[in-house]
């Protein structure tokens, strides 16, 4: 019999298609990664290839402290969320990638429902990377049904009840007492877009929740920057946290505004003022009156480290405002304080005429929103008459006439032109 041999060949194909064995070893590493993560046993630019290869999606437990590459890091944080920038995260992607997924896990723990662990678990893998948390939600735990809470109750007695249960959140100091690079906290207890489910009890702060918050923050001993705002703070939470934080070791920032503050609370942050190294403190959108203003004065007079008082939307008139204006007369350390809708009025303009002819630290005030008047502008006027150090002032809608505030801005735009010329020559002189 006759065979007949026959090649059948692709006029295709070609050696190049054929993958290297290099290439065929980084898809095996890669797809076996979870299992097998050698990739501190690679050369570095096999390591490159199999970095720009790897799932976002694979556990941390793996990557957190294996993979330090910073493009695998953006991958996660693009992928995740629509904005990302890294020039509030110390222009470190690993950085905002773990500060931003622990935030979102304590913006969706519900209390009594949600496994702690979701938030423990994670602190080995955080831990050396967290240095700031901005939680802006606080979720309570699930409401309990009325029924159960007897049917012989009252409607407001029932609201009160569902309320008490409620309130408590998540107590963040097994977490944050653990994160020992942690220098910002800025927190607000509250539950965004909660629509048509509004509830008060979702906008409460209370009594448990500040003590186990107030021993988290004394214990938090490199905690620089600390902000409670939009949280119903009032006078007896302010004093359980002002207990907690004097002689804090690290603190310079305090942001309590948007609160319940009044008189009694503003004489307690009056202690802390000295009692702490404080920069920049703000109480903004409080009930301070006029006692509790004269308590942060009293505390102003004395104090050597405060650069900043925020107190705009308050109510401290002018027995605030003179005492306020009294302690400046002395202290040679604030540089910015913020005084507006404060129902100041002459007498507060006044006094300030005098701080402005003697002190030469100010360099911004706004007076913005109060009740100066004609009379009251004049003696600004004529306070900055020798004034080299102001750089800004606020006066709108301070009742002042137009002329005068506009001879006041002339005054203190020279002052900035000043200090701006001086800023460029520093570096010259200093190079000399």
């Amino acid at each position: 019999s006759h065979c007949a041999h026959r090649l059948i060949e692709d006029p295709e194909w070609s050696l190049a298609t054929v993958p290297h064995l290099s290439e065929l070893c980084i898809q095996h590493i890669v797809r076996n990664f979870e299992k097998y993560p050698i990739l501190d046993r690679l050369l570095p630019e096999d390591q490159k290839k199999v970095l720009d290869r790897l799932s976002t999606g694979l556990p941390l437990a793996v990557t957190a402290n294996l993979v330090s590459d910073e493009d695998y890091w953006k991958r996660c944080c693009t992928e995740r969320w629509q904005v990302c920038d890294i020039s509030n995260y110390g222009h470190s992607w690993k950085r905002m990638f773990f500060e931003r997924h622990l935030e979102s896990i304590l913006k969706c723990f519900i209390p009594n429902t949600t496994d702690p662990n979701q938030v423990l678990d994670l602190i080995p893998f955080c831990k050396d990377y967290v240095r700031k948390l901005e939680v802006d939600q606080f979720l309570p735990p699930l409401r309990v049904d009325q029924k159960e809470e007897g049917d012989d109750l009252s409607d407001a007695e029932s609201d009160f009840e569902v309320g008490e249960v409620s309130v408590h959140h998540y107590d963040l100091g097994p977490l944050i007492t653990s994160l020992p690079h942690l220098e910002e906290l800025h927190l607000t207890y509250g539950v965004k877009d909660c629509g048509m489910n509004f509830e008060w009890n979702l906008f409460t702060f209370s009594y448990q929740d500040c003590c186990n918050l107030a021993a988290a923050v004394k214990a938090c001993h490199n905690l620089k920057v600390f902000k409670l705002t939009r949280s119903k703070v009032d006078d007896e939470k302010t004093r359980l946290l002002v207990h907690n934080l004097l002689d804090h070791p690290s603190l310079v920032e305090l942001n309590l505004s948007h609160n319940l503050i009044r008189d009694k609370g503003a004489r307690a942050v009056g202690k802390l003022i000295n009692r702490s190294k404080l920069e920049i403190l703000n109480l903004c959108n409080n009930q301070i009156r006029h006692l509790g203003a004269q308590a942060l004065a009293q505390a102003l007079a004395e104090n050597s480290t405060l650069t900043s008082l925020n107190l705009r939307l308050n109510c401290v008139e002018d027995e605030g405002g003179q005492a306020i204006g009294r302690a400046l007369l002395t202290n040679t350390t604030l540089k910015s304080i913020h005084l507006g809708s404060n129902n100041l009025s002459e007498p507060t303009a006044t006094l300030f005429s005098q701080v402005l002819a003697q002190n030469t630290t100010l360099t911004s005030i706004n007076f913005s929103c109060n009740h100066l008047g004609l009379d009251g502008g004049k003696q600004l006027l004529d306070g900055l008459a020798d004034n080299k150090a102001l750089t800004e002032l606020d006066l709108r809608l301070a009742e002042v006439d137009q002329e005068t505030e506009y001879l006041i801005h002339q005054m203190v735009w020279a002052n900035r032109d000043a200090a701006r010329l001086r800023s460029l020559q520093q570096p010259s002189t200093t190079l000399l």
